[in-house]
């Protein structure tokens, strides 16, 4: 399975969305350079307030274009980078994936899959009522969380919308992904 960067975004202060830019450099065991969410211990905020030493899962977020087009059916404008992902990718079924998944992206850079972005109520103040078109529950009553990936920088390397990315699956068994 392959895919595609579209775009590539980040900030190095905390806002929701994260500007697109030419290129990220993506550094091992820290995620984007520059951003706010890089380092080795967790920065989201609410994950600081509960333990600010925790490992930090969520270095760099992946979300897919195929969702700005689903939610742009039911009347909702998103851009890459306003859902304050750092790649936006094409191609890929990303939460198809499994924990431990490798991305190689470009011609340097790896991230392993750590799960699901677990969205909060700053999506519904950016648009009303997008929260639940990202999250919401299958016939079996099981939460479904649509917004995005999260991961840890195996390799660095520079990032650009164009690179390729290849997915390389981890060894059974496979762990489905839960929210980080």
């Amino acid at each position: 399975m392959s895919g595609t960067v579209t775009a590539v975004s980040s900030n190095g202060e905390y806002s929701f969305t994260k500007p697109n830019r030419a290129s990220i450099m993506l550094l091992a065991g820290l995620g984007v350079e520059g951003d706010v969410h890089a380092g080795v211990t967790v920065k989201h905020r609410s994950r600081v307030a509960q333990d600010p030493t925790q490992p930090n899962l969520r270095q760099v977020h992946l979300i897919h274009e195929e969702l700005f087009t689903e939610i742009g059916e039911e009347g909702f404008n998103v851009a890459p980078g306003e859902l304050g992902e750092n790649i936006t990718t094409s191609g890929i079924d990303l939460l198809g994936l499994r924990v431990g998944t490798l991305l190689r992206i470009g011609d340097e850079a790896i991230v392993e899959i750590t799960g699901l972005r677990n969205p909060c109520l700053q999506i519904d103040n950016f648009q009303d009522g997008l929260l639940k078109k990202v999250v919401g529950r299958d016939e079996a009553g099981n939460i479904v969380r649509k917004a995005g990936i999260m991961s840890v920088v195996q390799v660095g390397g520079v990032v650009r919308p164009g690179d390729t990315i290849t997915v390389e699956f981890p060894d059974e068994p496979h762990r489905p992904l839960n929210r980080v």
